[in-house]
């Protein structure tokens, strides 16, 4: 691996100096990659490689398209084309170049901080993009990538990844996890169970997901009790190929505990079409519950995505396809909406659900007092929005002080292009540091506690969070 080209460490800073310390203390640490959008498919066989640098860096990277839009791009130019989600006649090194002429719009964000460290940590090249070197820069990049050196078993080697977990559909298939499992890759890439297409009844095609999930599990499902039966089953799949943990998101973190007869009137008039919005809410919030009693039963860790708004623009979603509708963050409440799962759950120790917001005003207000006194209750990482230095700051300030180290996860890097990985934990681990030297320096911490805690935010509590020891 190279070395950042961003650092964020002043070094004339004495206290930036002791941060650099605590990095330097982690720096030879393994990732641990609890929850990422990775496929799977490309570890099943030595001999794939990385897709060209337009599809790495920018048409698999939502962050990237919809501020390359909000500027004016089309999403054809970008090698989106509408109808059918397929790639537009867009040639690669096209898209590359459009990119690198207006890579200047992500001066000051995460995304530009993540992508220059990217191409510095990965391929070596300190340039930034323009349009003056994005056609050698293309090349260089494209026939790295066509190495053996670059194939993705070797750089996930080079990253020195402990533990990687993709998301995967609950109906979907799992051949990929199934092969690797042969190859013996079964504990370092594992599946995680998500049902959000078979939880939120209001979702488009509802009934297919359903009609996938009784194919894959060979249950029939005509009632809301074999529905479950065949949650359950496909549970033990993915646990049988590695799983840890089961992933859900929700735009409200509504809860509730419905009586069998209701439920199944809910589910009925799914199965027919008829269902309200109303029935929608209910039935999800009644299924949270459900699925943390699985997980208190089974032992998959639960994680609980709550705040996106979906697909804002419902035009652009119709057009482009999933990821590209510009989700949006929305104001979440916690404390009402949680307390019948957590009456039911939130004392059970067998019980890990681990929550996450795009409204981080909730943090020090809401999730930080419930994960500082329930015992299935932790935080995850900064999400989304927040995936960056100011928003890290702003999470270790509202968040530790009431819900304490231990009562949080660590990091997961969430993400979708495989060579941003070593960037995002590069990022986390410095701004970490950052805040623990204020603490040593403030004298909250000793300089032993300091180091000790980088190591835990760094690698332990990922690792203790996910149930991976």
């Amino acid at each position: 691996m190279h070395k950042p080209k961003i650092t964020l460490f002043d070094l004339t800073d004495p206290q930036h100096r002791t941060a650099a310390d605590l990095f330097e203390g982690v720096r030879d640490l393994p990732l641990v990659c609890p929850h990422t959008h990775i496929d799977p498919g490309l570890f099943v066989d030595s001999g794939v490689r990385l897709p060209d640098p337009a599809t790495l860096f920018v048409t698999s990277d939502h962050y990237v398209l919809r501020m390359l839009i909000s500027q004016g791009m089309s999403f054809e130019e970008l090698g989106l084309s509408p109808g059918g989600f397929e790639r537009s006649t867009a040639e690669p090194r096209a898209i590359w170049q459009v990119f690198c002429e207006h890579f200047s719009i992500f001066d000051g964000t995460p995304s530009g901080l993540w992508i220059e460290n990217s191409l510095a940590m990965v391929f070596g090249i300190e340039e930034k993009p323009n349009a003056h070197n994005a056609d050698a820069l293309f090349t260089t990049i494209q026939t790295a990538l066509s190495s053996e050196r670059y194939s993705p078993h070797a750089l996930f080697e080079r990253f020195n990844i402990d533990v990687l977990c993709t998301t995967d559909l609950a109906e979907g298939g799992l051949e990929p996890h199934r092969e690797l499992q042969v190859n013996g890759w079964v504990r370092r890439i594992r599946p995680t169970f998500r049902a959000d297409n078979l939880v939120h009844i209001g979702v488009p095609g509802w009934r297919d997901h359903l009609a996938a999930l009784s194919q894959v599990t060979h249950q029939e499902i005509g009632d809301y009790r074999s529905y479950l039966q065949a949650l359950e089953v496909r549970r033990a799949d993915f646990r049988s190929l590695g799983a840890v943990a089961s992933d859900l998101s929700a735009q409200t973190a509504f809860t509730c505990r419905l009586a069998e007869r209701e439920v199944e009137g809910i589910f009925q008039r799914a199965l027919n079409g008829t269902a309200s919005p109303g029935d929608n809410l209910r039935f999800s919030g009644h299924m949270v519950c459900e699925l943390a009693r699985m997980s208190a039963e089974d032992g998959l860790v639960m994680q609980f995505h709550v705040g996106a708004y979906r697909n804002h623009s419902q035009a652009v979603f119709r057009a482009y396809g999933p990821d590209n509708g510009f989700d949006m963050p929305t104001q979440v409440e916690w404390t009402h909406n949680l307390k019948p799962l957590l009456d039911a759950f939130g004392m059970d120790r067998r019980l890990q659900l681990i929550l996450f917001t795009l409204d981080e005003s909730g943090y020090a207000r809401e999730l930080a007092p419930l994960a500082g006194a329930y015992p299935a209750v932790k935080l995850g990482p900064p999400w989304w929005f927040f995936d960056s230095p100011n928003g890290m700051m702003r999470y270790f300030e509202a968040v530790m002080e009431t819900a304490g180290f231990d009562n949080t996860v660590g990091f997961n890097d969430d993400a979708r292009s495989f060579v941003s990985i070593p960037a995002r934990h590069d990022l986390w681990r410095r701004m970490a540091a950052l805040w623990l030297a204020k603490l040593v320096h403030q004298g909250q911490l000793s300089r032993a506690d300091g180091h000790r805690r980088m190591a835990d935010l760094a690698y332990h509590l990922g690792k203790k969070g996910y149930r991976l020891g």
